[in-house]
């Protein structure tokens, strides 16, 4: 399928009171074809205190949400330290370093973008999204935490649905998970 660029997705994190919840898209496109519309792109894991999320090449994606989940138990949870022992690994790995994917990661605290690039962002707002519609949904959820009183997981949801109406490569076959 050499020449074939497969797109996909649109995953949000926001915070609010306290909350942090993560959406995330079902849809994959191949081309210009959905080839499928309901994957799963958000995951609880760390016993259910962290929400992952991922924007890329599924296979890519699920490798490093593989290493993820090892550096989080490795450093017991701490969040910051995992994410950057990923961001140091997926840099300097000969195997990782042409992963084409991104990871959005979040626990009670903070809410963190890992890429390739060694990069660990922690936003400056109380929203980051990742993927083919997040600008999208990003900007949404910025106007919905200034004019309403939604919760997190309403924004995240209503920010989601938005975006899926602009972007092709965004669907509303929208799953929440909130801590």
């Amino acid at each position: 399928m050499k020449g074939i660029e497969i797109r996909s997705t649109t995953v949000l994190a926001v915070r609010k009171n306290g909350k942090v919840a993560m959406a995330g898209d079902g849809q994959v496109t191949m081309g210009e074809t959905v080839v499928k519309p309901n994957a799963k792109k958000i995951r609880k894991i760390y016993d259910g205190r962290i929400l992952t999320g991922f924007a890329g090449a599924t296979a890519d994606a699920f490798t490093l949400l593989e290493r993820f989940e090892s550096r989080i138990k490795e450093y017991a949870g701490d969040l910051t330290r995992a994410s950057v022992e990923l961001a140091k690994d997926w840099r300097t790995d000969k195997a990782l370093r042409n992963l084409q994917a991104l990871l959005l990661v979040a626990d009670k605290d903070k809410t963190l973008l890992i890429s390739g690039t060694g990069d660990v962002i922690e936003p400056a707002e109380s929203v980051l999204a990742i993927g083919s519609g997040g600008n999208y949904a990003y900007a949404a959820s910025l106007a919905y935490l200034e004019d309403s009183e939604l919760s997190a997981a309403d924004i995240a949801r209503k920010s989601l649905e938005i975006a899926a109406r602009i972007c092709i490569y965004t669907n509303d076959s929208i799953m929440v998970e909130e801590l």
